[in-house]
């Protein structure tokens, strides 16, 4: 799908608040070499740059989009086009930052061992995924999807979601590491606007669905999910619109 840097920028500040909190917990002294991996937008890249100012720094992704949007915000980076499945970097690294990315891959049973192969030995991978699916925000989404002239078209792009439990990582990722810590954080986001849920989550998710879809369906379908997410999320007295959002975080050494 065609990203759209500005529309996910929007919401940087809850964005990048996870994204914070792991790397204060990453403790590795001086990695040589750091993989931002779904680098999006790079708007994460320049906390690496500036705790590691030392490191060479790579950043990946595959969006076009978001690439361009990252190389004007971050120079002196190399960013890359790769697809993670396929991507055979020259040498692995010390420190595999990954915020908010791979719960766009599937097959995380394949993927996480993969990524893990990208890490040296002693390094260290840090990764942030949302887990929000059960939340109003996605199962709406569900709720458009089957109501609609749509159904058929988006119902096997519904079943896609690859984001698993805590101990599906666990087991998944025990016997490939020395050490692992797993935990999740609920954030309750405090957004501004008349619709400020339908806003993030067409900077992401949502845009998953409209992306499949031609006029008249993909007005209709927003539409039609903007108004449902908006009884889900009422805009408080204040003029506040509260969003609570689980992140899952997984922190290993090799």
């Amino acid at each position: 799908m065609a990203w759209d840097p500005g529309q996910y920028l929007a919401f940087a500040g809850p964005r990048m608040q996870p994204a914070v909190d792991l790397l204060a917990r990453v403790h590795s002294e001086n990695p040589a070499t750091i993989v931002d991996l779904g680098c999006g937008p790079g708007n994460i890249t320049p906390m690496l740059q500036q705790r590691w100012p030392d490191a060479t720094i790579t950043g990946v992704d595959n969006s076009d989009e978001m690439l361009a949007r990252a190389r004007d915000a971050v120079p002196g980076v190399d960013f890359i086009n790769q697809d993670i499945f396929t991507w055979e970097p020259a040498q692995k690294f010390d420190l595999l930052f990954s915020n908010a990315a791979l719960q766009w891959v599937k097959g995380h049973d394949v993927l996480f061992p993969k990524v893990m192969s990208l890490v040296a030995p002693g390094g260290v991978a840090a990764i942030q995924i949302p887990r929000n699916f059960e939340a109003p925000s996605h199962t709406l989404m569900t709720d458009v999807i089957n109501a609609g002239p749509w159904r058929e078209l988006l119902t096997p792009v519904r079943h896609d979601v690859p984001t698993q439990r805590p101990e599906y990582y666990y087991d998944l990722l025990s016997p490939l590491v020395k050490t692992l810590d797993i935990w999740e954080t609920e954030y309750l986001q405090i957004l501004d606007g008349e619709n400020p849920v339908a806003e993030y989550t067409k900077g992401s998710w949502l845009m998953r669905f409209l992306s499949y879809l031609d006029e008249p369906w993909k007005s209709e379908f927003e539409t039609d999910y903007r108004a449902r997410v908006l009884k889900a999320y009422p805009q408080r007295a204040d003029g506040k619109t509260l969003f609570p959002f689980r992140r899952q975080f997984i922190l290993a050494t090799l």
